[in-house]
């Protein structure tokens, strides 16, 4: 058995995953409330489970909250967290950047997605808005925008006149009233960066690619954009869990 983690800045994923590389069990937990109680309450039941645990690989860009968890697992399983971005990936991807300037959660989305034969634009809907390209089996950068909620929650903390909004579908584009201009700025204005990135992309490396989109608004921007994409939720879970399978 196996437990993996991806610790972002909104929420941490953990698994625990078997031999055969299937994930058993998922916990997910809000970043901020994170402790050291916190996590020994969430994770009482993976422990119970089954304590044949071999390792435990995790992604992260919060080095605080990763510090807590390799405490936790250090002193319960005297087992040390793996960050994956320590690990030699060549095998699996080349990445034609500063591997220290790309978060391992990137790294991981890049090497689900990556399959050697096809050119992929992963767009994760994190507190940044980040867009990676592969061409085949090279990661060659992204792009990181502002998160679509961590704006939306700045606009609202910083404007008195602006409520709270609830972030949906809007099918016009000239709002009414201060609710249906603030949500067709955010919905049609994110759809338009996206797909003008994705232009640009496309003109750039002079190539076409096949669009994922991860994270939290990616079924609401699925329809929106003009380019074909699906959808993956559990993009860089299954990156940890390839990492893990031909690298552990």
């Amino acid at each position: 058995m196996y437990i993996i983690g991806d610790i972002g800045n909104t929420e941490v994923k953990i698994c625990l995953i078997d031999n055969n590389f299937k994930i058993k069990k998922k916990i997910i937990i809000k970043t901020k409330k994170i402790n050291s109680t916190k996590i020994r309450y969430n994770l009482r039941s993976i422990l119970k489970k089954d304590s044949n645990i071999k390792n435990i690989i995790f992604s992260s860009v919060v080095p605080k909250v990763f510090r807590q968890f390799a405490f936790f697992f250090n002193s319960n399983l005297r087992i040390k967290i793996i960050e994956i971005k320590k690990l030699n990936l060549r095998k699996l991807i080349d990445i034609k950047v500063n591997r220290k300037q790309v978060g391992s959660d990137r790294l991981a989305n890049s090497i689900a997605a990556i399959d050697k034969k096809n050119n992929y634009i992963i767009i994760d809907f994190g507190t940044a808005t980040t867009f990676d390209v592969i061409l085949k089996n090279k990661y060659l950068g992204g792009i990181i925008s502002p998160g679509i909620y961590l704006s939306l929650n700045t606009l609202t903390s910083r404007a008195s006149l602006i409520p709270e909004i609830n972030l949906k579908k809007i099918s016009y584009v000239i709002g009414k009233t201060t609710n249906e201009a603030v949500r067709s700025g955010f919905y049609w204005g994110y759809a338009g960066l996206i797909d003008n990135m994705i232009k640009l992309i496309k003109r750039q490396t002079k190539s076409d690619f096949k669009v994922i989109l991860t994270g939290g608004l990616a079924d609401l921007y699925k329809k929106s954009i003009n380019t074909k994409c699906t959808v993956d939720k559990d993009l860089t879970i299954k990156g940890i869990i390839k990492v893990t399978k031909n690298l552990i």
